[in-house]
């Protein structure tokens, strides 16, 4: 005998169901989010500023401290004559290129005015009375004017050298120190070798 089943029951057990079916699509739709990947935005790199160079210079000549000092990149040198006491009042400044810029390892010279007697001359050495100390003092040696220590003034006065070629010999001076050799003259724009045999017998370096 068939088994009856009345409308009421059908309801109830199509009711159950139902609740069924939502409980798990709601378990379904959890499980689903809880392991979806998350999504992290990427980390932009931190710029980081330039370690800033350090140069160290000699500064001699006609200064209050000369000696080793540090300045920072982008220095001029009047910066370097500031940090070694100031220039003394026996100092020729208008011999210095006081705006040229400085580079590690470099010395300054600051040289003495000419007709100034005692104190430090140009090279940085003490400069005593009689005739040695006097010729040290107006930039010559021997009677020759010293391409380390000579004016532009007296530069000017040799012959084949005028205000330009005198200013660039003292630029140079400045960058790179006192001359060694009167070969060094090479190095200047503008000397070559015909005039540098010219001025051999007549400067010292």
């Amino acid at each position: 005998m068939p088994f009856a089943v009345s409308r009421s029951t059908a309801l109830v057990a199509l009711s159950a169901l139902l609740v069924v079916l939502a409980l798990a699509g709601h378990r379904l739709a959890q499980a689903g989010s809880a392991t979806s990947p998350e999504v992290v935005a990427p980390l932009e790199p931190v710029a980081q500023a330039p370690a800033r160079s350090v140069l160290i210079v000699h500064v001699v000549g006609a200064v209050r401290r000369p000696g080793l000092y540090r300045l920072r990149d982008g220095a001029r040198v009047a910066d370097a004559v500031a940090r070694a006491g100031g220039a003394t009042r026996r100092a020729e400044l208008a011999a210095l290129n006081l705006a040229a810029p400085l580079v590690d390892g470099v010395q300054v010279l600051v040289p003495r005015r000419l007709g100034a007697t005692g104190g430090v001359d140009a090279t940085g050495d003490s400069s005593g009375s009689g005739p040695a100390g006097s010729a040290s003092a107006a930039g010559t040696l021997g009677g020759k004017p010293s391409l380390s220590s000579a004016t532009a003034e007296q530069l000017d006065q040799l012959p084949g050298v005028g205000p330009i070629t005198a200013q660039k010999i003292l630029d140079y001076r400045a960058e790179h120190g006192p001359f060694r050799s009167v070969d060094d003259l090479d190095a200047v724009p503008g000397i070559g070798p015909t005039r540098i045999e010219q001025l051999r017998d007549l400067v010292t370096p």
